[in-house]
């Protein structure tokens, strides 16, 4: 870039966008980048404040701010996302459709700890709907040296570092416990809730079984709901440690490999997650999730949902952030609840 007073630029290429705020009006760019300054346009920039300007100058190793944003973009960009527009020197990313969206937070943190580069995404392993902003790009000078963009790509070792994972799972089984509901005592109020879940995920209860407290009745709606290859089985009632809650027990004494009884997350603690030989998760609801707006349910769903399969350390993790605030307005996922 080469330095010039404004009142001697007209003839010259402006080497960015010169952005303009009208106060309750507009702000954006006045002119963009690679524009002829004209005789005409000298009182405007004047009057943005602009006594002086960079214009374009190039050399050897150095890349302008959209370049640089648009290569970064680039390391970003995978699956199920689509790219904007530059616009002052910054480049957005949008999903292009439902999905999980995913960050490799390694490769993400060593990016950003080169100087003068700036990749911002929202959290990772939530769900994003289409249309929905996850990333922005963009260098902090206008002019960069090229060798930490070349860095940045040695990073990312030719794999985008985000990406939108689309859900897989199509159907689920849903087997109720409790004898107060199996007797008709009280009314169902889990199930609707569980389905309404489900479906924004494009997820279909086909299966539904109401059973008795017994581990004997579990395990034989379990084993029925298997048999009808349901994508996702989930338990409610009967996840705490009373007599009479034999959920678990049912769970695991139907071949379910347990990956967690129990997440550092409240609401949700009781919660339970298992896999069966053929990749298939069964669940296990703590009652939290019939009543309260936001529970570890809703943390593991979306990676649930797109065929991810959690570990233990996935629900350690969760421990910071996992404590629901309890606000008077549930705005939940916008909040710092599983963040």
């Amino acid at each position: 870039m080469k330095l010039i007073r404004t009142i001697d630029a007209a003839g010259h290429v402006l080497c960015h966008d010169m952005t303009q705020i009208i106060k309750d009006e507009f702000k954006g760019p006045r002119f963009k980048k690679g524009h002829v300054v004209t005789e005409a346009d000298i009182p405007v920039l004047l009057s943005m404040g602009k006594e002086n300007l960079y214009v374009w100058e190039m050399t050897p190793g150095m890349l302008h701010e959209n370049d640089a944003a648009a290569r970064l973009a680039a390391l970003c960009q995978g699956n199920g996302m689509t790219s904007g527009a530059v616009r002052e020197g910054k480049i957005e990313l949008f999903a292009e459709s439902d999905g999980l969206f995913t960050v490799e937070s390694e490769k993400l943190l060593a990016m950003n700890s080169i100087d003068e580069i700036i990749i911002s995404t929202r959290h990772g392993n939530t769900a994003a709907k289409k249309g929905d902003l996850l990333c922005g790009t963009r260098v902090v000078p206008l002019v960069i040296d090229e060798a930490k963009i070349e860095a940045a790509e040695e990073i990312a070792d030719g794999t985008a570092i985000l990406s939108v994972v689309p859900y897989t799972l199509k159907t689920a089984g849903v087997i109720t416990t409790g004898s107060e509901i199996f007797h008709g005592r009280i009314q169902d109020k889990f199930t609707p809730v569980i389905e309404k879940k489900l479906a924004d995920f494009g997820i279909a209860v086909t299966e539904h079984a109401v059973v008795d407290d017994g581990t004997e009745h579990i395990l034989a709606a379990i084993s029925a709901m298997r048999e009808k290859k349901v994508g996702l089985i989930l338990c409610t009632g009967g996840m705490s440690v009373d007599p009479d809650d034999n959920t678990p027990g049912a769970i695991k004494a139907s071949g379910a490999d347990i990956v967690t009884y129990g997440a550092p997350v409240l609401p949700g603690a009781m919660f339970l997650l298992g896999y069966y030989a053929d990749g298939a998760p069964v669940l296990g609801l703590p009652g939290c999730v019939m009543y309260a707006a936001a529970t570890i349910f809703d943390l593991a769903l979306p990676r649930i949902a797109a065929g991810k399969r959690m570990n233990k350390t996935d629900f350690v993790r969760m421990g910071e952030g996992g404590l629901c605030l309890k606000c008077a307005v549930c705005h939940y996922p916008i909040c710092p609840f599983g963040k």
